[in-house]
């Protein structure tokens, strides 16, 4: 598979006709791209395939989507990622504050400045929520994402409270393939502050048995973290200390 990423949409599709059946199937503006231009292909380069196979390509768009800034001030944080989503805007990360208004959105901003209701945005702009920790500043737990796909990941850290941290790949494969397997902190951490930054490491679901791969992972973890039983064998007063306890998980 030749390497298509930066080429000329048209231009390649005319040249590569008859070798593959290339689909477009979406369009991004990110900048400092050439309008027109391959920006991700599916198959990766250097994959080893039939000819005449199907090709799925996102490519840069001629000119950026514009959308408007919704007001989220005084939603809750689930409704005010789904209403950024609605609005096809980036939530680029949590800022909690200290506000007797638990997971309340407290302000927004873009690019480091207060952002208005009704401004105009280009589409998958970033934008940074304000919220509120509540009275009580309780810590949160660390939701299970072990095996959920790469493209899910932030989603479901920002509507846990969290944060996305960094993130590595152990192996090349399309991001749609792509799930985590590791997480720092990870679901059997102690308690951590809202807010706080995950870091995930992904590998791909074909080359890996994921379902075996983090019943394994579980179970380790959650030895690691058990208390220490002692029971008493009656017959021979003998002691005995075990952390063979079964655990049950959702693989």
């Amino acid at each position: 598979m030749p390497d298509f990423i930066g080429m000329n949409y048209l231009e390649v599709e005319r040249q590569y006709a008859e070798d593959f059946h290339f689909h477009l199937i979406d369009s991004v503006y990110p900048k400092g791209q050439q309008p027109g231009s391959i920006y991700q292909q599916d198959p990766l380069p250097d994959s080893k395939i039939k000819k005449g196979r199907n090709v799925y390509l996102i490519i840069v768009a001629q000119s950026p989507e514009k959308t408007l800034m919704p007001n989220l001030k005084n939603l809750s944080l689930r409704q005010a990622i789904g209403l950024l989503e609605s609005a096809g805007l980036d939530l680029e990360q949590l800022d909690y504050r200290d506000s007797p208004y638990r997971n309340a959105v407290l302000d927004q901003y873009y690019n480091g400045q207060p952002i208005a209701e009704g401004t105009e945005l280009v589409k998958g702009s970033k934008i940074i929520l304000r919220i509120g920790i509540g009275n009580n500043s309780e810590k949160i737990k660390v939701p299970n994402l072990l095996g959920k796909p790469a493209t899910e990941a932030k989603r479901l850290l920002n509507l846990a409270g969290l944060n996305l941290g960094t993130e590595q790949f152990e192996d090349s494969d399309s991001l749609q393939y792509m799930c985590i397997r590791r997480m720092d902190p990870g679901p059997s951490s102690s308690s951590v502050d809202m807010g706080t930054a995950v870091n995930l490491i992904y590998h791909s679901s074909r080359t890996m048995d994921f379902k075996k791969e983090m019943k394994g992972l579980l179970r380790e973890d959650s030895l690691a973290h058990a208390p220490r039983i002692i029971s008493i064998d009656t017959t021979n007063t003998e002691i005995i200390e075990t952390t063979d306890i079964e655990y049950e998980d959702e693989f």
